[in-house]
């Protein structure tokens, strides 16, 4: 299927494609939770997650942090990006997603290492 940067994907079924069957009480891979992350927020939200800043594995399954672009503008350095907590259970189903921080593409995070 193809779709310009300005659709939303389309869920392939009902349940992710990447929540493969594991045996019980198993964990999905990083890779598959990555991709039914992005699946699911992307039929919540209307709009294609465009990347994956941070993935943790944790008891209850997996949480991520996925960038979305939530309002495109020309020049695209000034376009709107949103950062969501997404979090998953064992078997990559979206418990809860949250809308974090806001920020232009151009800025680049800033912390003071000495």
């Amino acid at each position: 299927m193809i779709t310009s940067d300005r659709e939303p994907r389309k869920a392939r079924s009902k349940a992710p494609s990447s929540a493969r069957q594991t045996s019980e009480g198993a964990r999905m891979s990083a890779a598959d939770a990555i991709r039914s992350a992005m699946e699911q927020l992307s039929e919540l939200l209307g709009r294609a997650p465009e990347s994956v800043s941070s993935l943790k594995p944790t008891d209850q399954g997996w949480e991520a942090d996925v960038e979305v672009l939530e309002l495109e503008r020309i020049p695209e350095t000034t376009s709107v990006m949103a950062s969501y907590q997404v979090v998953l259970d064992r078997e990559g189903q979206l418990v809860s997603y949250r809308r974090g921080r806001r920020y232009t593409r151009s800025q680049v995070d800033r912390t003071d290492r000495r």
